[in-house]
């Protein structure tokens, strides 16, 4: 934790807004001391992701609490997201800090011409001395695009920028082993892996009604994270200077697993499939022992309406989920080509026909 040069820094609605709804400039001033003065000597690099937007357009639009419907949780994030980001921009500007804005989909990241862009944005901020502050896209995310809770979107933006480390800010100090309102529960001070929370209750949202998330979508992040090679220290925002500082804090997660591609790990965790694929047994054999690419003569039967590019399900004959790809072909032209082989199909159809229908480097196996 001490020689992390890049971090990753996720703070959740509660930790910056009144439960009514609006930004607290108090808090937010407080963290961002702790974050300016953490990245002073210029050896640290930090990436912020941060919730709020959504929360911090309630009170200007005479809303009491966090509305349901998708409609007006858009224009809440419209009206609140540029609030955020000017509140930022001034209190880092206290530190000659400059601010970079970083919207995100999870449609962007699975598609690989935006997984680059959004790789080379965040690369080159950070290069010329800015600090990103990323955050979800609510504005115009639909529920098919949405990551679902920032937790999650910091975990995959930590993978994105190559972090050393990931910093999950909340309202609580830490995963402990029960309701931590209650005597008798204490601290998890480390996790090494699943099996050490296996026993472990976990609580969702909080009562503010101001965030989606709540332990259950960190402790999620944190897998997701640990997962991929990232170490993560989950705490609450008022020990932030002392989790960027190594002091002990919070529930520090081990790394459990080692880097993978990118836009796998996206495609993985934040892509909605808008179809699925059956496939027969020789083809299921094919991608998930041998790793292949899946060939039209393996499919067995198609669902859903989706385009060319989309995120698909790849399923084995008693629909069992095996896989996860992008799909090149529209869910229309998938009939005609069941069962049948690329040297077929480019002589009645065409040589645009003669190629995988999702290609090994855009799919992703699921565990069982």
């Amino acid at each position: 934790m001490a020689d992390a040069r890049r971090i990753v820094v996720k703070v959740g609605s509660s930790s910056l807004t009144t439960a009514a709804g609006g930004l607290d400039a108090d808090r937010v001033d407080a963290l961002v001391d702790v974050l300016a003065r953490h990245r002073s000597g210029g050896e640290k690099e930090i990436v912020l992701v941060s919730s709020g937007a959504i929360a911090a357009g309630l009170a200007p639009l005479g809303l009491t609490r966090r509305p349901k419907d998708l409609a007006r949780q858009q224009a809440a994030a419209s009206v609140g997201q540029g609030l955020l980001v000017a509140r930022y921009t001034a209190s880092f500007a206290r530190y000659g800090v400059r601010v970079g804005q970083v919207l995100l989909t999870s449609d962007d990241m699975a598609r690989r011409a935006h997984h680059r862009n959004a790789s080379r944005t965040l690369d080159q901020l950070l290069a010329m001395g800015a600090l990103p502050v990323v955050n979800e896209n609510d504005t115009v995310a639909t529920d098919e695009i949405r990551f679902g809770d920032n937790d999650r979107l910091a975990a995959l933006v930590a993978h994105l920028v190559h972090a050393d480390l990931l910093v999950l800010l909340s309202d609580v100090d830490g995963l402990y082993d029960g309701d931590p309102s209650k005597p008798g529960t204490s601290r998890i001070a480390e996790v090494r892996g699943p099996a050490d929370i296996a026993h472990v209750k976990i609580g969702s949202a909080g009562k503010a009604g101001v965030g989606t998330g709540g332990m259950v979508t960190k402790v999620e992040a944190a897998s997701i994270a640990a997962a991929a090679g990232i170490p993560v220290v989950l705490t609450s925002s008022s020990h932030a200077a002392d989790a960027l500082a190594a002091r002990d804090t919070g529930t520090y997660f081990h790394r459990t697993g080692r880097r993978s591609a990118d836009r796998l790990l996206w495609l993985q965790h934040a892509s909605t499939p808008q179809g699925a694929l059956t496939l027969d047994a020789g083809a299921v054999r094919a991608v998930v022992e041998r790793r292949t690419s899946l060939l039209p003569a393996g499919i067995a039967a198609v669902e859903g309406e989706f385009s060319a590019g989309d995120p698909v399900e790849l399923r084995d004959e008693t629909g069992r989920a095996v896989a996860r790809g992008l799909v090149n072909f529209d869910a229309k032209e998938i009939p005609q080509l069941i069962g049948r082989s690329t040297r077929e199909l480019a002589r009645d159809l065409g040589p645009a026909y003669e190629r995988e229908v999702v290609h090994r480097d855009d799919l992703v196996l699921l565990r069982p």
